[in-house]
């Protein structure tokens, strides 16, 4: 699923990779048309079938794949067990707000947590792992606490919605990024943490009635159920594409999601866009296209420096090293 391309030609590799990162990016744009299908079900009742379900889901795929070698070495490293839990609370933040916002009727808001993701990201970078920025990455950053500032002038109040789905996503991927498991790896080890309180509150749902697993017929049981396809099969398309295109191209996919998430909350789910909020996505847009600018220059002298030093070598396969001189 998310191992070693196969010997295709590289153009073809290529080719696989934008279409399941364009699959992936995708199916997490549009599935704020799923979480209203789940009503009446609550959202933390939809959370706790999606942590139940993708559980189940991801198991078979493991073993369809028969990858189980990694489970024994993360027992054996109580560390990196302990980051795996926390990144499963992050993660559950992130659903269950989500979840919440979309069947509330915040979808603009929601998508606008993952515009300004990258954003979180950087600050993170700067706070935590003191980071230093580059003169652009400054001002994309000063820009989108001014597209903040301006949203909240305009909705009356900080964008909580936004801020909670950007910092718990951001914080979530800095703990992935040191647990240093794959996709369908780290999804089964969160899913496993979270499976028990999450089947003990269903359990308790239907022991006091409350359960519309059970008392809204088989089609929204089913429902239901597929929250763990519609979790784990973007998970699959996107460890696909990752192996296959440059990370600098994944970068520039990652804005499919929220712009089909913010599309859809205006021309489908009718969410109003006063003067205010315009204002303030459009600050977020020019700090995203600052960032996306001074990544891909970046990457480009980076790719031409490479290339120099490839030219050196080949003009001087065995350089004398200065100390041995």
């Amino acid at each position: 699923m998310s191992g070693k391309p196969s010997g295709r030609p590289k153009g073809e590799q290529h080719h696989i990779g934008l279409l399941n990162g364009f699959a992936a990016y995708g199916m997490w744009g549009l599935v704020p048309l799923f979480w209203p299908l789940l009503k009446p079900a609550g959202a933390a009742e939809i959370l706790a079938h999606r942590m139940v379900w993708s559980l189940a889901f991801v198991l078979v795929a493991l073993l369809v794949v028969r990858r189980w070698a990694w489970i024994g070495e993360l027992l054996r490293q109580p560390r990196k067990l302990g980051l795996v839990a926390i990144a499963a609370g992050f993660i559950t933040v992130n659903w269950g707000v989500y979840i919440w916002a979309v069947n509330s009727g915040h979808v603009v808001e929601a998508s606008l947590g993952y515009f300004i993701n990258p954003l979180v990201t950087i600050a993170i970078g700067v706070l935590l792992l003191k980071e230093r920025l580059r003169p652009a990455q400054w001002a994309a950053v000063g820009v989108g606490l001014a597209a903040v500032i301006v949203l909240t002038v305009g909705y009356g109040q900080p964008p909580w919605i936004s801020l909670c789905l950007a910092f718990s996503f951001a914080t979530y991927g800095l703990v992935k990024k040191k647990v240093n498991l794959g996709g369908i790896e780290s999804l089964a080890a969160e899913t496993a943490i979270q499976f028990l309180p999450a089947l003990g509150y269903l359990l308790w749902l239907g022991s006091h009635g409350e359960a519309t697993f059970t008392q809204e017929g088989p089609g929204h049981a089913a429902l239901l159920a597929s929250t763990g396809i519609v979790t784990a099969l973007p998970l699959v398309c996107f460890g696909a594409a990752a192996i296959r295109v440059p990370l600098s191209t994944l970068g520039l996919l990652q804005y499919l999601a929220p712009v089909f998430q913010f599309l859809l909350g205006i021309l489908y789910f009718h969410e109003s866009m006063p003067p205010a909020r315009w204002a303030g996505f459009a600050l977020v847009w020019l700090a995203l296209v600052l960032l996306t600018t001074d990544a891909w220059r970046t990457s480009r002298r980076g790719r031409a420096a490479a290339a120099a030093a490839a030219v050196t070598v080949l003009r001087d396969p065995n350089p004398v090293d200065p100390v041995e001189a």
